[in-house]
């Protein structure tokens, strides 16, 4: 008997509005100059394969987005080397891989914008700037076309928002914007606080922040960043 699962039954509205609303971002993202990462710790394909669709796009004319899979061990440590500000990190994972959770919750200190694909019980809500998921608990969904049309209709809605340049405008980037200038902003930390501050990496790159408020700091740590002082420290899962 053929498996029948939630993707053979269609895209919902919702899903749908989600997909249009990701491929916008992805827009706007490559349009400034951003490279797409790639991971999938237990299907590694899935990274494989979404990068060479957006490298080698099909269609005369269209053009070659850059992006990359990152595989093998370490995947933490290869993705916080390899992204820039401004990058997109994209998974295809179950919601309870280690690896994934971590890497999406640290991407924001990156500067990365997020994409999680997956199927089952779903993440956290906000773990990803852009969730798209299959609501079927079966183990075999991945290995099915579902996610696989994910992508496929990623690359396809992106180059359709490409043809309309007027929407790709960049957006707030001043250090001191008066919209962006007062939020919190997460940050990891890069070296242990000595004498009340430590270097943490931001979405603005790295910084010497004031860290008595929290100390002591270590390595890896995970911080709310406001005015250039560390006001609380976050639990990776929080």
């Amino acid at each position: 008997m053929t498996a029948i699962t939630a993707i053979d039954r269609g895209l919902d509205a919702d899903l749908a509005t989600d997909l249009a609303a990701t491929a916008f971002t992805l827009a706007k993202r490559f349009a400034a100059g951003a490279t797409m990462w790639s991971i999938a710790p237990a299907w590694e394909p899935h990274a494989l394969h979404i990068a060479v669709e957006f490298v080698h796009p099909v269609i005369m004319g269209k053009r070659a987005l850059p992006a990359v899979a990152l595989t093998g061990p370490d995947l933490v440590d290869l993705v916080r080397v390899s992204v820039q500000p401004g990058d997109i990190v994209i998974a295809v994972a179950a919601a309870d891989n280690a690896l994934v959770r971590s890497v999406m919750r640290r991407s924001p200190a990156w500067g990365a914008t997020t994409i999680w694909i997956g199927s089952g019980q779903r993440p956290k809500a906000g773990v990803a700037d852009h969730v798209l998921w299959l609501d079927d608990p079966d183990p075999r969904v991945p290995a099915t076309g579902g996610f696989v049309l994910f992508y496929h209709l990623l690359w396809e809605l992106t180059h359709v928002c490409f043809e309309h340049s007027g929407l790709l405008k960049p957006e707030c980037s001043e250090v001191n914007c008066v919209t962006c200038s007062d939020e919190g902003r997460l940050g990891e930390v890069l070296a242990t606080s000595a004498d009340g501050q430590a270097p943490v990496r931001t979405a603005r790159g790295v910084e010497d922040v004031v860290t008595t408020l929290i100390d002591p700091v270590a390595a890896g740590d995970l911080v709310l960043v406001h005015a250039g002082t560390a006001i609380s420290k976050l639990e990776e899962d929080a």
